[in-house]
């Protein structure tokens, strides 16, 4: 009966580990210029060189090959 009772338990546990358990985020770098190998998406969000607020991509301006947030930014980056 405990043979038993432990081997339902395993296999709770296996399913859990195997299908239920989310796997950790992976970590961004803080550097404000993309992989080369990463292609960024519309909605993605980027850090100003300047001030390091984070925008989306399509309202952040390049320059210098840098993100920014507004004008003003640029002028002081």
């Amino acid at each position: 009966m405990i043979l038993k009772l432990l081997l339902v338990i395993a296999v709770i546990g296996i399913i859990y580990f195997m299908f239920i358990k989310k796997k950790p985020l992976k970590t961004t770098s803080k550097s404000s210029k993309p992989k080369k190998n990463e292609k960024l998406e519309s909605n993605d969000m980027v850090e100003c060189a300047s001030c390091g607020i984070y925008v989306e991509l399509g309202e952040a301006i390049i320059s210098s090959n840098k993100y920014y947030c507004c004008q003003e930014c640029v002028e002081k980056g």
